[in-house]
């Protein structure tokens, strides 16, 4: 015979199983059907149709032959998974993007396409990208770019030497002329314990598909439909490079490619990468630049001294140098700025960009030994005299500090291919079907 508290029990524990699996089923009909799980998240299958919907109208635009649909939902599947590693990470180490630092890079985005905030808006309505949509994507590649440039950027060092050697080694190129490569890339990935079975598959997919390309096949679509890296859902599209900005991996390759030409696979730590060659240019590489001789007097504001009273105090000492008082002296008496004010206001010879932007612009407009008004910056105001302009041909130490650049940047491209294959290898990540 059954006892009446086991009974009980019982009745309890089925309710409570019955009470569970149906707000299970509640809650999982409003949560939506999972595509995926990364580590202790998911992406819903909602997230990836947007995404998917997304993409297909960017390839559409492009006139690019669209893959099939059930490719195409695994590359944004992949890069929805990636993204989703790299939002954990950052949030891991606290990184953020507060709504002010939203709205300003939306406003900055605006004004280089000669548009109000209000007429971007508008703009990417008639596009069919909702401001929210568009906000939310930037948030994310903002977050994504500053958690690359704590996890890698800070490790990456370029020396001297290194640019020395490159100019020696590589840098060869005619002071007349420098090379633009438009250049495509595709990547079939291999893991970094990859057996030597995988390898040899790896490179068997990557030999077949440099046969198709060569054959005929669209790379845009092949590099949609089989790439395994960031550039995959963009047709594989590099863009515009030098030799300088090209990854050292592919110089060789890259210098003695024809228009059109479809490279080898070319193996590297992260797999087989596949380049073709879609356009090539000459461009002048001179590089003239005006250096100014300047100098200026600073005041600040504080608490005592309010905007007014700084801009009197600049033009009362303007009248007394047009009245013959020696420029310099006024400087060293009156200037906020002590690093100039012991040279007499003296900023020496400076070049484009070495100033902050208004200072700049004054500065641009002024005649030799002509005095501004006063101007404006975020150090407080300046009274400033051009002395003397000249123009000098920079192209060496200009041609030095785009190697130093591009050695960086391919540094960071090599580092961060490494980073994000070994993120989502050593990632739990689950596909559902």
């Amino acid at each position: 015979m059954i006892n009446k508290n086991t009974l009980k029990i019982a009745i309890f524990f089925l309710f409570t199983f019955n009470m569970l699996i149906s707000n299970y089923s509640v809650f999982a009909e409003t949560l939506g059907k999972i595509a995926a799980v990364v580590e202790d998240d998911v992406i819903l299958e909602q997230e990836l149709n947007q995404e998917v919907a997304t993409i297909s109208q960017r390839i559409q635009a492009s006139k690019t032959q669209m893959p099939p649909e059930y490719v195409l939902r695994k590359q944004v599947l992949e890069k929805l998974v990636i993204d989703k590693l790299q939002r954990q990470l950052a949030e891991k180490a606290g990184i953020n993007v507060t709504e002010e630092m939203l709205n300003n890079s939306a406003a900055d985005i605006a004004q280089r396409n000669n548009m109000s905030l209000q007429q971007f808006r508008e703009e990417l309505q008639h596009q069919g990208i909702s401001y929210k949509s568009f906000l939310d994507n930037m948030r994310n590649e903002i977050i994504i770019n500053q958690l690359r440039g704590r996890e890698i950027g800070g490790r990456i060092k370029v020396t001297d030497r290194e640019v020395d050697h490159y100019m020696e080694t590589q840098g060869q190129i005619s002071n007349d002329t420098a090379v633009q490569y438009h250049l495509g890339h595709i990547l079939i990935a291999v893991k970094e314990a990859a057996s030597a079975t995988e390898i040899q598959k790896a490179q068997n997919k990557a030999d077949k598909l440099v046969n198709n390309l060569r054959a005929g096949q669209d790379f845009t679509q092949a590099a949609i439909s089989e790439s395994e890296d960031d550039n995959a859902l963009k047709g594989g599209d590099l863009g515009w490079r030098t030799i300088n900005d090209i990854p050292t991996l592919f110089t060789d390759k890259v210098s003695k490619m024809r228009l059109n030409e479809v490279s080898d696979p070319i193996r590297s730590p992260s797999g087989f990468h596949i380049i073709k060659m879609l356009d090539i240019k000459g461009l002048n590489s001179d590089h003239m630049i005006t250096k100014t001789k300047v100098r200026h007097i600073l005041v600040k504001t504080n608490e005592l001294i309010d905007d007014d009273e700084a801009k009197k105090r600049l033009l009362a000492l303007k009248a007394r140098i047009i009245d013959g008082d020696d420029f310099a002296s006024l400087a060293r008496a009156h200037s906020d700025d002590k690093g100039s004010a012991i040279k007499g206001g003296s900023l020496d010879w400076v070049g484009p960009d070495d100033l902050v932007k208004p200072f700049e612009e004054a500065m641009g407009k002024l005649e030799i030994n002509q005095i501004s008004e006063p101007v404006q910056t975020q150090f407080g105001w300046h009274l400033i005299q051009v002395l003397d302009r000249k123009n000098k041909d920079d192209s060496l130490e200009h041609k030095r500090n785009n190697v130093r650049d591009a050695i960086r940047k391919r540094k960071i491209e090599e580092e961060t291919e490494l980073w994000m294959r070994r993120l989502r290898d050593e990632a739990y990540v689950e596909i559902y079907p």
